[in-house]
C-alpha cells in the first residue's frame, strides 16, 4: 500500500514511536529530551550543593591573626616601566667618553596596527565605496543558486519512492519541500545603521605622545679647499702692481676727499710719494672697527667684576655709618704717553653717558711741554676712543651740547680751537692765530654758547690776560669778539710823560647762567668775583670780595637760579646767593681746593677735590657743617688732584690727578639719598622740588641777617 509505505519512511526518519504514526514535524520529540537531560543536570545540581563544604589550605599558608589580615597595604602604582632599562650608555661627541643616558622611555607598546584613513569624499574613498558595493550583489546571487539545487535534490528523492501512494507523496513531498526551502532560505540582510556624517570629517581618536630623549648632535664642517700657486716676480711686475694699487687710491679718494685730493697733488709736486706703511694704513682701517668691538668685548671679559659693581652694588654698611658714605673705586683710566703730564680739564659727553674727555698739560710755568685730547669710554678702560696730540699745553675743554661730536679747548700758548670728532686727522678743524686775536696768556676756561642769530658756532674764553673772549666761526674761520676787560681796582701804573695806566686782572674761570643767557661770573686770581654781562663790556654788574687767593672754579647752581658755589687756593669752598654780597656758607677744607662741581641729582649735593689727594662730598639737606665723604683718592704725596666732574646720569665721579691719571668711583646710598615714600603719600619730584630744598637751607641763614638788619 503506498500510504503505509510512506508512514515507514517517515517513522524510519523519526526514530521508534510505539508503532504509532507519529505527527508531520520531527522537531518536537527532540525537543522534549533536550529538556529531559537538562532536568536530570539540574537535578544533579542542587544535590552538590547541598553536600557541607571543607576548606581545603595549602600546606605552605602562614597562619595570620584577625588584626594581621585586617592591615592595609598601600601600593603606589606608577606610570614608569619597571622593564625598562637604566644603564643605557652612550658615547658623547661633546666630550669624548661614554655617559649614562638620563632620560628613558618608559612606554610598553602591548599592541600596534598601522593603517590609513581615507576621507570618503576623495576620489580614492569613492573609488573604494563603489568596489565594496559591487562585491556585495555576487553573494547574494550565489546564495539563490544553493537554494534551487536543494529543492531539485528534494525532487529526485521524492520520485524514488513506490508508484503506489503518488497522491500522498505529493502532498508529502511539496510539504517537505516547503519546510526544506523554508530553513535552507538565507536570513534577509542586516541594514547596517548609518551613522551621522561628521561634518568636519574626522574620527575623534586619543593619542599619547612620547618625550622624545635629549640627543647630543656634533657636526665637522669640511676643510676649506686650498691650491697650490707659484708664480716668478720680476721687477716690472712689482713695479705695475705698485702703480695700479695707487691709481685705486686715488681714484678712491677722489670721490671721499676732493680736498686731501687738492693737497695731494701739491705734495706730489714737491716730490713726496706714498710709502708701503700708508698703503698699509688704509688696510688697517678696514678691520679697524671690528677690532675695536673685539677689544671692547675682551675688556668687559677682564674687568667683568667691575662692571658688575658698577650696575648692581649697593654698600649695605651704610645703614650702620650714620648718615656717612663713601666712595668706591672703579675702573683707571691711564695712557703711556699721559704719564708726566697732568689732568687739566675733564669733561662728560652730553649725548653718550659713558664717554668724557680729558685734556692734557702742565700747571708748572717751568715745566712745559706738550699737549693731548683723549676721549675715553667706561667701555674700554684699557685704551682711549680718541686721540690728539698738540703742541701746547691743553688747559681746559668744553663739549657743544647739541653738536656732541665738537669739543672746544684752550692752549697755554693762548690758543683756541676746535676738534672735529668726525674727522680722522689729528689735528684741530679750526684754530685761532696771532692775527685773529689769541689770548697773550693761558686760556683758562672755555664754554660753549647757542648759536648767533647767524646760526654760526660760538664759544667764550678768559684768559690770565684779563680778556673774556667771544670766538665765533664764520666761514671757516675763527672771528673773536673782546666781550670784558677785567680791571683791578686801585692798581694804576706811572706810565710815560705822566700817563696813568691801568692794569688788567687776570681771570682764572668763569660760568654762564643756566637760565639768563647775558649773565655771567667770572673768578680772578686776586679772589675777587665779577658779576658780568655780555651786554656790558666796560663795566660789572657787582663784584664778590669771595677769596684771598685764586678763584679756581665758580658754578652755578643747576636747579636754582640765584646760587652758585665757588673755590679757592685758600682752602676755602663758599656757597652764594648772587643778589647778597656775603657767603652764605663757607667751608674750610684744610688744604688748597682744586676743583668743585654740583651734582646734577639734587640741589644741595657738591663734591670738591684738595690738593693732599682727598675727595669731598656734601649734602646740604643732611649736614650743613661737615662734609659726609671725606676720602684718599690719591695715595703718593707728590701726586696731586686736579679735577672732578659728577657723570649727568650714572652715580659716579671721575677725578685726575697731576701724574694723568684717570679714577672713576661710585657714590654710596648715603651720598645720593632720595626723599623717603610715606605711606599714602606721593613722594614729589623734579626742579620744584629742589629749589625748595634750598631755599630752606637758605632761609635759615638770612633770618638772623633780617633780624639785625631791623
Amino acid at each position: 500500500m503506498p500510504a503505509k509505505g510512506g508512514d515507514k519512511q517517515r517513522q524510519s526518519q523519526s526514530g521508534p514511536s510505539g508503532g504509532k504514526a507519529a505527527p508531520p514535524r520531527p522537531a518536537k520529540p527532540i525537543c522534549k529530551k533536550r529538556d529531559e537531560d537538562a532536568s536530570t543536570d539540574v537535578g544533579e545540581g542542587v544535590d552538590e550543593w547541598t553536600a557541607v563544604k571543607t576548606l581545603v589550605k595549602p600546606p605552605d599558608q602562614l597562619e595570620l591573626t584577625e588584626a594581621e589580615l585586617k592591615e592595609e597595604f598601600t601600593r603606589v602604582l606608577t606610570a614608569n616601566n619597571p622593564h625598562a632599562p637604566q644603564n643605557i650608555v652612550r658615547y658623547s661627541f661633546k666630550e669624548r667618553a661614554y655617559k649614562p643616558i638620563g632620560h628613558v622611555d618608559q612606554t610598553a607598546i602591548h599592541f600596534s596596527l598601522n593603517g590609513n584613513l581615507i576621507l570618503k569624499d576623495s576620489d580614492e574613498g569613492r573609488r573604494q565605496s563603489v568596489k565594496s558595493a559591487v562585491s556585495e550583489k555576487p553573494s547574494l546571487a550565489s546564495s539563490a543558486v544553493i537554494s534551487e539545487e536543494t529543492e531539485i535534490k528534494d525532487e529526485e528523492d521524492t520520485e524514488d519512492t513506490q508508484a503506489e501512494g503518488e497522491e500522498e507523496a505529493e502532498e508529502a513531498g511539496t510539504a517537505e519541500e516547503a519546510e526544506a526551502a523554508e530553513a535552507e532560505e538565507p536570513p534577509p540582510p542586516k541594514v547596517k545603521e548609518q551613522k551621522l556624517a561628521n561634518q568636519f570629517n574626522f574620527i575623534e581618536r586619543a593619542s599619547k605622545t612620547l618625550n622624545n630623549p635629549l640627543r647630543e648632535r656634533a657636526c665637522q664642517s669640511e676643510p676649506t679647499p686650498c691650491k697650490n700657486f707659484s708664480a716668478t716676480a720680476n721687477q716690472w711686475e712689482i713695479y705695475d702692481a705698485y702703480m695700479e694699487e695707487l691709481q685705486k687710491m686715488e681714484k678712491s679718494k677722489e670721490k671721499e676727499k676732493p680736498k686731501a685730493q687738492i693737497a695731494k697733488k701739491e705734495e706730489k709736486k714737491k716730490g713726496r710719494k706714498l710709502t708701503s706703511l700708508e698703503s698699509q694704513s688704509d688696510d688697517i682701517t678696514k678691520i679697524s672697527k671690528a677690532a675695536k668691538i673685539m677689544e671692547r668685548m675682551v675688556n668687559q671679559n677682564i674687568f667683568d667684576d667691575i662692571a658688575q659693581d658698577f650696575k648692581y652694588f649697593e654698600d649695605a654698611s651704610d645703614e650702620y655709618r650714620d648718615q656717612k658714605g663713601t666712595l668706591l673705586p672703579l675702573w683707571k683710566f691711564q695712557y703711556d704717553k699721559t704719564k708726566r703730564l697732568a689732568v687739566t680739564a675733564i669733561s662728560w659727553n652730553p649725548k653718550y653717558k659713558d664717554l668724557f674727555a680729558v685734556g692734557y698739560g702742565s700747571y708748572d710755568f717751568m715745566k712745559q711741554s706738550h699737549g693731548m685730547l683723549l676721549l675715553y669710554t667706561m667701555k674700554n678702560p684699557s685704551f682711549p676712543e680718541y686721540v690728539f696730540s698738540s703742541e701746547s699745553g691743553i688747559m681746559c675743554l668744553d663739549i657743544h651740547n647739541d653738536r656732541p661730536y665738537l669739543v672746544a679747548v684752550g692752549f697755554y700758548d693762548g690758543n683756541v680751537a676746535i676738534y672735529n670728532l668726525k674727522k680722522a686727522t689729528s689735528q684741530p678743524s679750526y684754530k685761532s692765530s696771532a692775527k685773529s686775536g689769541k689770548h697773550t696768556d693761558p686760556v683758562w676756561q672755555v664754554k660753549w654758547q647757542k648759536d648767533d642769530m647767524d646760526n654760526n658756532l660760538n664759544f667764550f674764553s678768559v684768559s690770565s690776560d684779563g680778556r673774556i673772549v667771544s670766538w665765533t666761526l664764520v666761514k671757516n674761520e675763527l672771528v673773536h669778539t673782546d666781550v670784558i676787560k677785567l680791571s683791578a681796582e686801585g692798581t694804576t701804573m706811572q706810565g710815560p710823560e705822566g700817563l696813568q695806566l691801568q692794569t688788567l686782572g687776570c681771570g682764572t674761570s668763569f660760568d654762564f647762567h643756566k637760565k639768563i643767557d647775558y649773565l655771567f661770573l667770572v673768578g680772578t686770581e686776586e679772589g675777587k668775583i665779577y658779576k658780568c654781562s655780555k651786554c656790558y663790556s666796560s663795566q660789572f654788574l657787582d663784584v664778590f670780595e669771595a677769596h684771598h687767593m685764586a678763584v679756581d672754579s665758580v658754578s652755578w647752581n643747576p636747579y636754582h637760579l640765584k646760587v652758585f658755589i665757588s673755590c679757592s687756593s685758600d682752602w676755602t669752598v663758599k656757597i652764594w646767593d648772587h643778589t647778597i654780597k656775603t657767603p652764605m656758607f663757607i667751608f674750610d677744607l684744610h688744604s688748597a681746593v682744586g676743583d668743585v662741581a654740583w651734582s646734577p641729582y639734587s640741589s644741595t649735593v657738591f663734591a670738591a677735590v684738595t690738593t693732599d689727594g682727598k675727595a669731598h662730598v656734601f649734602d646740604l639737606s643732611i649736614n650743613k657743617y661737615e662734609a659726609l665723604c671725606t676720602q684718599i683718592v690719591v695715595a703718593k704725596k707728590k701726586n696731586k688732584i686736579t679735577h672732578i666732574q659728577f657723570n649727568p646720569v650714572y652715580p659716579v665721579v671721575i677725578i685726575g690727578d697731576e701724574r694723568g691719571h684717570i679714577t672713576c668711583l661710585k657714590l654710596s646710598p648715603n651720598l645720593r639719598k632720595m626723599p623717603k615714600e610715606k605711606k599714602g603719600q606721593v613722594v614729589k619730584k623734579g626742579p620744584e622740588v629742589e629749589i625748595a630744598k634750598l631755599d630752606k637751607l637758605l632761609n635759615l641763614v638770612r633770618e638772623p641777617e633780617g633780624t639785625a638788619g631791623k
